[in-house]
């Protein structure tokens, strides 16, 4: 049976998803309830912020002139359904703001499924999600009921394909086993070089080839003398294969040929019901091996169990893992390989002042076009093509 192991949570990260009453800290605005007394009067569409703008002041100032924000006061579920009922308090809201991972939102909602959609104002149009995936919600359910939906797909770019590109060198070179035996005081002497490699020359596969896995290919190729290889639901056009990486990416067109041929295999793929398990005990039997396995994207697109199993086995040689199927908690397996085949990191991927300031500021500018025009200036992928009313 799976057991697992709770991560200690990082103060960065509370830091940047407080949940006091205040909204900002630096601002002459002192609280949304503020912004919405001095809106009230003006007929300004209603914005609900289901958790706290914390470091795009300037946005949230603006978006201010243009919509009455209004905090959510809901402490339950069931309380947010009540408030979004005819007549009240959140009857009439037009825009959503919300974060993703741990913030105080999805303590409080849940996932936005079929459900929870079911049951929002029908004046509802605009839903700006923060984080660049988007599991949390049901994007079908959404555009049925005519709500745009967003997310952050260029902000989190760098800072995702930086903790990669650590993840990978930390598993090729065996960085966990060589701190571990810092933390002893064995120094050098008894680390095995034999099992270390080095990244000039190999072949990195990319699963997922969008804005992060085209900066991780970039990055690696360039900085790292790795050639690129990728699997994607589509080929890209051959300029941004030429630019993504040192020497172009080379398009295989199926998953397996992309195991079958990488030193290190790197997942930048969206969660989905077609992803989901998407790495398994087979997919891992085709990999080389001395082949490393990287997850910047989603926990659940891997089958834990068995990938602590194939690095037990030694069917291969390691991985980085910087997202988890049962977060905040990680597999006990995968845990007790951290000192020796297993670099790990409790999702950190966009935890930066920069990335976290950006991720809001493109919410907010969203939210503002669509006020402004009627449509968000960009929608998730899967509304590409519906017609909004």
């Amino acid at each position: 049976m799976q057991t697992l192991r709770p991560i200690t949570r990082l103060s960065g990260q509370s830091a940047i998803v407080r949940t006091q009453s205040s909204l900002l800290s630096r601002s002459h605005f002192h609280s949304t309830a503020a912004y919405a007394a001095a809106a009230a009067s003006t007929g300004k569409p209603k914005v609900l912020l289901l958790d706290q703008i914390k470091l795009a002041t300037t946005e949230l100032g603006q978006l201010s002139n243009v919509a009455n924000l209004v905090e959510s006061t809901a402490k339950t579920r069931q309380e947010l359904v009540e408030k979004f009922k005819s007549g009240g308090e959140y009857s009439d809201v037009v825009g959503i703001y919300r974060h993703f991972g741990g913030a105080r939102s999805i303590k409080i909602t849940g996932r936005f499924d079929k459900e929870l959609v079911a049951q929002l104002p029908s004046s509802l149009r605009y839903i700006v999600h923060n984080g660049a995936g988007y599991d949390q919600l049901d994007i079908q359910a959404l555009s049925q009921k005519g709500v745009q939906a967003s997310n952050v797909p260029s902000a989190v770019d760098d800072a995702t394909s930086d903790v990669a590109l650590y993840l990978l060198l930390g598993a090729l070179r065996r960085f966990p086993l060589a701190k571990a035996q810092m933390n002893q005081a064995k120094f050098n002497s008894a680390f095995p070089f034999l099992d270390a490699r080095d990244p000039r020359g190999k072949t990195l596969g990319i699963v997922g080839a969008g804005g992060i896995g085209r900066a991780f290919a970039y990055k690696a190729s360039h900085a790292l003398g790795m050639k690129v290889i990728y699997h994607n639901r589509n080929q890209l056009s051959k300029d941004v294969e030429s630019q993504a990486a040192k020497g172009g990416m080379e398009y295989v067109k199926s998953l397996d040929e992309l195991l079958e041929r990488s030193d290190v295999v790197s997942l930048h793929c969206p969660l989905t019901p077609a992803t989901k398990g998407l790495i398994g005990r087979e997919q891992l039997q085709a990999m080389k091996k001395h082949a490393i396995l990287i997850n910047t994207a989603r926990g659940p697109i891997v089958k834990e169990e068995e990938l602590a199993q194939a690095l037990e086995e030694g069917i291969i040689a390691g991985a980085g893992l910087d997202v988890f199927q049962a977060e905040p908690k990680i597999h006990d397996r995968l845990f007790a390989l951290r000192d020796s085949k297993v670099e790990l990191l409790p999702h950190v991927g966009t935890l930066t002042l920069e990335t976290q300031t950006e991720m809001e500021a493109v919410c907010l500018r969203n939210l503002m076009k669509g006020l402004e025009t009627g449509k968000l200036g960009f929608t998730v992928p899967e509304q590409k093509h519906v017609e909004f009313h």
